[in-house]
């Protein structure tokens, strides 16, 4: 990876397995059951199975793996689904297996799913509503899943930056061994003391971040939320410049409920007046 200044000298293929995991999170305040229902629209329209589909094929680019395979679907009501099977090498046809469509899809074709050579790229969208507080969210998973010297951290500020993103919570994992040239087992082949590392200080700027992580296992995880709301971006089909100062507060108030809830994954006692 590029944090190693120098490249390591390994026994055979690297065995080591990367997988980075995400769980993306979208807030909106829809005031009446007509908002939540376009915002609902909304959501499968922006995200559809073919734009997830481009954002999974950039990933792959970016980590500099191919393309065996995809497979994508559009679901009733609501949500998308992408899996990509990778290859960190080009496969040629005489090897590739014949259910492999090499990201090529026909017209007719509705699911789909991509795959590496022995990696994989996945997403899932779950759009929802709160049935009492006005706010409805839009939850995003991703996984991208590689082994071989090829690596998901490339890819990750381009999904940061993908999906509107209230709050995040990442996980990177390093599984497995791999041998140097004489022998000796390596848990981990690049250098890495928080997922943080690697995220664009921009980025990081823009949220408050916790990290929780076992070093000793090579797991970390990270987990951000937003710091400034700016009703404008929450606001559906309504502009800030059209609430009262009571309104402003009520509706800031839901929203930070609403995020605080998802980061801590707690519920927080109602509060009557």
């Amino acid at each position: 990876m590029e944090k190693g200044k120098n490249k390591l000298k390994l026994y055979g293929f690297n065995n080591l397995t990367k997988t980075l995991s995400f769980n993306i999170y979208d807030v909106c305040y829809t005031k009446t059951e007509e908002d939540r229902k376009k915002y609902i629209e909304y959501i499968d329209e922006q995200y559809n199975s073919e734009r997830l589909t481009k954002i999974l094929t950039n990933v792959t680019e970016m980590i500099g793996a191919c393309v065996l395979n995809i497979a994508k679907q559009d679901y009733d009501p609501q949500g998308a689904s992408v899996t990509l099977l990778i290859s960190e090498e080009e496969v040629p046809l005489y090897i590739l297996d014949p259910s492999c469509n090499r990201g090529i899809l026909t017209p007719t074709r509705e699911n789909i799913v991509a795959h590496l050579d022995k990696s994989h790229v996945t997403v899932h969208t779950y759009p929802e509503t709160h049935p009492q507080n006005e706010i409805s969210t839009f939850r995003v998973d991703i996984d991208v899943s590689t082994c071989g010297q090829i690596s998901p951290l490339k890819a990750l500020n381009y999904l940061i930056d993908s999906f509107d993103s209230d709050i995040i919570t990442i996980d990177y994992r390093v599984r497995g061994f791999t041998r140097d040239i004489h022998g000796h087992k390596l848990y981990i082949d690049h250098d890495i003391t928080s997922i943080q590392d690697y995220i664009a200080q921009e980025t990081l700027d823009r949220y408050n971040l916790i990290d929780m992580n076992i070093y000793q296992s090579n797991i970390f995880h990270t987990k951000m939320m937003v710091r400034d709301i700016k009703l404008d971006n929450y606001l559906f089909e309504k502009s800030e410049s059209e609430l009262n100062e009571q309104e402003k507060k009520d509706i800031t108030d839901k929203l930070k409920r609403e995020m605080t809830e998802i980061f801590y994954g707690i519920n927080l006692p109602n509060v009557t007046k």
